[in-house]
């Protein structure tokens, strides 16, 4: 989907995906290593409903690793959202990090790569690319670092530890 050229600002949901939507089996790049998180699609649906922007920021380390290739984790991303189109649901737009600094490619070999969680680069370019109210916007990851990207983004971060994302959600008082 494209960023609307004209609309009103809406929160955002930020999404980190290993983890969070699917389980996290290290380096998940095929449709068939992927399995959804409990919940995920109704959360995913539920903000749909509601309004919200939904956005994938994820570190895609893999890649400048030379696990996968970019087209690899393109595939993987259409297949989820062919998925989640089943479900009425959408993701607004994925947004991914490739480099890391110990990258096998030297293309996307960084020693501070600015998109890598904790940095925020990734949540920023959303928040530019889209008309997001980030005072109402906030994320979910399960690591510390996008915590911290969060934060440094200047939206609430929720660590997700695993189980029923949308249980989670529904305890935390976040669902809408």
């Amino acid at each position: 989907m494209s960023p609307p050229s004209a609309a009103q600002p809406r929160p955002a949901l930020f999404l980190d995906r290993d983890g969070v939507l699917n389980l996290d089996r290290g380096y998940v790049s095929r449709w068939e290593d992927f399995t959804w998180v409990a919940g995920a699609r109704a959360v995913v649906r539920a903000f749909n409903q509601a309004g919200w922007w939904v956005f994938v920021v994820t570190n895609q380390s893999g890649i400048g690793r030379g696990y996968y290739t970019e087209a690899d984790m393109h595939a993987l991303h259409d297949r989820m959202a062919e998925d989640l189109a089943q479900d009425g649901a959408r993701i607004d737009a994925f947004y991914f990090c490739p480099h890391h600094p110990e990258a096998a490619i030297e293309a996307l070999r960084h020693p501070d790569p600015p998109d890598r969680k904790p940095n925020p680069g990734m949540l920023l370019r959303a928040m530019a690319d889209w008309p997001v109210d980030r005072a109402a916007s906030f994320m979910v990851g399960d690591k510390t670092g996008d915590m911290e990207a969060a934060a440094r983004a200047g939206v609430e971060g929720l660590l997700f530890e695993g189980g029923d994302l949308r249980a989670f959600l529904k305890a935390q008082g976040r669902l809408p």
